[in-house]
């Protein structure tokens, strides 16, 4: 592993901010401290998900999609918890983290595919 994790880690980072927030404003979600949980929950969970998955791939001979699937539910978990923790006007939590993680996670994967 090189420099290139850490541009990955920052891509996708980013990438997953822009995708999630965009997708919290169209399902709703207006209140400011909402739209903050949502970056500030991304922030825990992204890296540690693309660098875990990195590392499972590369040292491991695991298969691919479980290890993108535990890694994704777990994330979904996490974010679930945290938008239903600390959320303020955030109607189904669990949903919300379950599909911004579709959306983002789909994108990104469509963006990879059509590189």
């Amino acid at each position: 592993m090189g420099i290139w994790i850490f541009q990955t880690l920052c891509i996708s980072l980013i990438m997953t901010l822009l995708l999630e927030l965009l997708f919290c404003l169209a399902a709703g979600i207006r209140e400011k401290k909402d739209l903050l949980l949502a970056c500030l929950v991304n922030v825990l969970t992204n890296p540690f998900v693309v660098l875990v998955h990195y590392i499972a791939l590369y040292y491991t001979k695991w298969n691919h999609i479980l290890v993108v699937g535990i890694l994704e539910i777990g994330a979904v978990i996490v974010e679930g918890i945290c938008y239903k923790s600390y959320g303020k006007k955030i109607p189904h939590p669990f949903y919300l983290s379950l599909f911004a993680n579709l959306f983002s996670y789909g994108t990104g994967l469509l963006i990879n595919i059509l590189n």
